[in-house]
């Protein structure tokens, strides 16, 4: 996985963990929805550089 993407990943699941929290602790449930859907795009970014490193090797 290039070090790139998985940064980005990274980043894209920790606001949305960010995210979550603070709709959960302020009691907005889209916020809390945006959140699931930030951490949501980290997950499937980094399970597609996964799976170009499987079918590099």
């Amino acid at each position: 996985m290039s070090s790139d993407e998985k940064a980005k990943a990274k980043t894209e699941q920790a606001k949305g963990k960010a995210k979550e929290a603070m709709g959960r602790m302020v009691g907005n449930e889209s916020r809390t929805a945006e959140g699931r859907m930030d951490q949501a795009k980290g997950d499937a970014r980094q399970a597609k550089e996964k799976a170009k490193d499987t079918l590099k090797d």
